[in-house]
């Protein structure tokens, strides 16, 4: 599993996250997130929003309802054995 180092927009601080699966829908880019390897750990979704160049994107915690309930069931068919719970 891949650990990717995000900075938080004000850059006041970073955290790191294991990243699960990341897919793209109407165009979007899509991250499952967690922030442990444990089997019931937290989890995001996260957007992508943006790129600041040089590579580095920018991302969103997805916080509408119907678009985090629409994206999480595509994370649970690509991960079969996951079951994301809101």
């Amino acid at each position: 599993m891949e650990k990717v180092r995000f900075t938080f927009a004000d850059e006041n601080g970073e955290d790191e996250f294991f990243v699960l699966e990341e897919t793209r829908i109407n165009g979007n880019g899509y991250i499952l997130v967690t922030d442990s390897e444990e089997d019931d750990a937290e989890c995001l979704i996260l957007k992508e929003t943006g790129n600041q160049g040089e590579g580095e994107s920018v991302y969103e915690i997805v916080e509408d309802e119907t678009e985090l309930l629409a994206v999480s069931k595509v994370f649970e068919e690509l991960l079969e054995d996951v079951n994301i719970e809101m």
